[in-house]
């Protein structure tokens, strides 16, 4: 059995989701304490525990000590097999984050994977739904990977009620390498602005706050601007531009022009940077890397999430990654060893 300790490094719930889907891909059993030990309010939340249960579902898994509040589970996997459901967080939890979890395993599986979920599609402390889609998946397809995410209904903090499919065909993992034909597309930024529940202005304005301060770059921006009526109230905008995306969602009293300032300057940030993938998806990237062996990529700077997925991935792999740092204000070189 292998011990992991959920309060290393960046000491949140993406150690568990990474070291869960890890275990299962390799078969082996896996016992995890301290989890979210560093938290204002440690232990599993429910959306923790829908993503141990919905990886649990896909390896047949004998799990225990999954409840509210708990700091300590054994996880012990058997054969992953594709399944077809239904899943509700239940709260406005992160559906991206299910998806992460589960994302790895099912590409090991012997048929399709196919779910259907509910719960929060753009809510704080998680990529979005749009961002898992444009710039997430478009990494992993160049690694081989097959899926499609498709968004039903948005859902956002504190009510919840989002709706995305998201469908995963087996596939075999191949290297991550950046390829000359993807080094022109950072000219152009796309992305969508969105709104329910609240004016039609306030999607119109993240968009044109964020179409402003891009513009003063010198680069174009072409941005979508949705205005629905589903069951939460909210707001929030996605760009992205090759593999380098930027997510913010809107908050009560946050005016609307500050939540695309907000994306925008992060964006501008990544993509001024020189670097191949921005910071947040170079972590998401760390797992796939180690499944497949192989690879390299750039990135402005490593955070902690990354630093976290490369301690857990090399942990339960036979692998190891370089951290190759360049001059002053140039990107970082990440490879598997």
């Amino acid at each position: 059995m292998i011990e992991i300790d959920g309060s290393y490094g960046e000491g949140g719930g993406q150690i568990l989701r990474t070291a869960i889907a890890l275990s299962a891909i390799i078969g082996e059993d896996i016992h995890v304490t301290n989890i979210r030990r560093n938290r204002p309010k440690e232990g599993l939340k429910p959306q923790h525990l829908m993503s141990i249960e919905t990886a649990g579902m896909l390896c047949d898994a004998d799990i225990k000590g999954a409840f509210p509040g708990s700091t300590d589970i054994f996880f012990s996997p058997s054969e992953i097999k594709g399944v077809n459901d239904t899943i509700s967080i239940g709260t406005a939890g992160s559906i991206p984050l299910l998806m992460q979890a589960i994302m790895p395993i099912a590409a090991f599986a012997k048929e399709k994977t196919k779910l259907r979920i509910s719960g929060g599609t753009d809510v704080a402390w998680s990529p979005s739904i749009d961002y898992l889609k444009e710039v997430t998946l478009k990494a992993l397809k160049m690694m081989g990977y097959q899926a499609d995410i498709t968004l039903i209904e948005r859902g956002y903090y504190p009510k919840g009620g989002g709706i995305a499919e998201i469908e995963i065909t087996p596939s075999v993992l191949k290297g991550f390498y950046r390829t000359s034909e993807n080094k022109n597309e950072n000219n152009i930024i796309h992305g969508i602005s969105h709104c329910s529940r609240l004016p039609d202005h306030v999607a119109k304005r993240q968009a044109e706050s964020a179409i402003k301060i891009i513009g003063e770059t010198g680069k174009e921006a072409d941005i979508g601007i949705t205005s629905d009526n589903f069951r939460s109230t909210g707001s929030g905008i996605t760009l992205w531009s090759g593999l380098c995306g930027s997510v913010s969602i809107g908050k009560k009293g946050l005016p609307a022009e500050k939540v695309g300032e907000y994306a925008a300057k992060e964006m501008l940030d990544e993509l001024l940077s020189g670097a191949e993938v921005d910071v947040h998806l170079a972590d998401q990237l760390i797992p796939y890397l180690g499944l497949a062996g192989e690879g390299s990529f750039t990135v402005r700077e490593v955070s902690k999430h990354c630093l976290t997925n490369i301690h857990i991935t090399e942990k339960m792999l036979d692998v190891r990654f370089s951290i190759n740092y360049g001059k002053k204000k140039e990107p970082v070189e990440i490879a598997v060893e």
